[in-house]
């Protein structure tokens, strides 16, 4: 195996940008309490992300790339919250991504001696709930109004208006519609 020849598509002028990202999200985004969530979102929209209005970003979120990220209005995104977007993540509205969930759109192709970068975007629907520390895979659809268990694994799409949980994330039962 040698990753040393190990391919990526960044431009020195994306890497140039990630990094920018990375220094002023570290410095003025990461940090403080949940009344500092309107800086965030500013900060956020500063490097592309779409928010809608009365989005919630708490402390500690990290973005790989706030151009990839798309979130709807009244929803919130918990401490902790780890999105991994080489390929877009799209949040809906009135959604909660709960404490320490991680999003990861990148994955590695295993079958090239080189392991090269891979990723498939995201969607979560509207008025989904993602409980503390799940798991969503690349490339990945939850329906609207699904609900995830905490700890779950999301490795295939979720339809909507469903609850779900464990590893790998099974149907539980289904929920009642507004």
């Amino acid at each position: 195996m040698d990753l040393k020849n190990s391919r990526h598509p960044w431009t020195l002028g994306h890497k140039l940008r990630r990094g920018l990202w990375m220094l002023v999200w570290g410095l003025f985004g990461r940090p403080g309490p949940r009344a500092f969530s309107p800086w965030r979102v500013a900060l956020l929209r500063l490097f592309g992300a779409r928010i809608g209005r009365h989005t919630l970003i708490c402390g500690g979120v990290k973005v790989l790339m706030p151009w990839n990220l798309e979130i709807g209005e009244f929803t919130a995104i918990g401490e902790g919250v780890e999105i991994y977007n080489f390929g877009e993540v799209r949040i809906g509205r009135n959604s909660c991504i709960s404490q320490r969930v991680w999003l990861c759109t990148g994955t590695h192709d295993y079958n090239a001696p080189d392991f090269p970068l891979i990723w498939r975007d995201i969607r979560i629907g509207d008025r989904v709930w993602l409980a503390a520390e799940a798991f969503v895979a690349p490339g990945i659809t939850v329906g609207d109004g699904a609900v995830v268990g905490a700890r779950s694994v999301v490795t295939r799409d979720l339809e909507g208006w469903s609850v779900f949980a464990g590893n790998p994330c099974t149907l539980i039962k289904a929920r009642r519609q507004p």
